[in-house]
């Protein structure tokens, strides 16, 4: 089974928002139903990129990096036409 680190752009917000989870689909789905404590007041969101991974522990050290300021430039950089096609 893998495990997956997800983003999340809340449409509402714009923000960021950083997950990890093995079932993305509902995951997604629970987010987008507000039944997630975390993200229940920034919906709609939309999905912006995602990693798979067969081993949890290394989703987990993925989604830690992404949460730290060298892993939002790295976001930004992977995404880099994405973002700057929202600026205008």
């Amino acid at each position: 089974m893998f495990t997956y680190v997800y983003i999340l752009k809340s449409k509402k917000d714009e923000k960021l928002y950083i997950g990890c989870t093995n079932d993305l689909k509902k995951r997604l789905q629970e987010h987008s139903q507000g039944e997630s404590f975390a993200t229940k007041g920034r919906r709609p969101f939309s999905l912006l990129y995602y990693e798979s991974y067969p081993n949890r522990k290394d989703a987990e050290n993925r989604e830690k990096f992404f949460k730290t300021g060298w892993g939002r430039q790295y976001v930004k950089k992977a995404l880099k036409n994405y973002f700057s096609s929202i600026k205008t």
